[in-house]
């Protein structure tokens, strides 16, 4: 669980361009814990932020650390190519099992929002990728 705890200090902040909007859309409402996940695309890159309450959620906060850090500044098609089990893995491997529900919500989401991403950068004419 310290484990855990010193990987959500590596959650990145919410950006302040992101502070002020409405964060209705983004909200993972599966989860236990309040947490929007903020999709944005530049230059064909996905990166994610997530507005939550680090010390109260350092689980969820981990985890996204982990996700962010393996997807953020990649193309849509990493982060569609997660493993489906990625969640289940993890949680059973740390003792969390508890947490699998929302958990998967938040992978679904990104997966979402990469979807997304990749959708509109073939209008566009390019597929996302390096």
């Amino acid at each position: 669980m310290q484990a855990l705890v010193q990987y959500s200090k590596k959650l990145e902040p919410l950006p302040e361009r992101f502070r002020e909007i409405d964060h209705s859309q983004f909200n993972v409402p599966e989860c236990q814990t309040r947490v929007d996940i903020i999709p944005e695309v530049v230059d064909g890159k996905m990166h994610f932020y997530a507005d939550l309450n680090v010390r109260q959620s350092p689980t969820i906060a981990a985890v996204l650390a982990i996700v962010f850090g393996a997807v953020n500044g990649q193309p849509p098609s990493t982060t569609l190519a997660l493993p489906s089990d990625f969640v289940r893995t993890l949680m059973e491997s740390i003792g969390l099992g508890a947490r699998e529900v929302g958990l998967n919500a938040m992978i679904q989401r990104l997966k979402r929002y990469a979807a997304e991403a990749m959708t509109i950068n073939e209008t566009r004419g390019t597929d996302g990728r390096a």
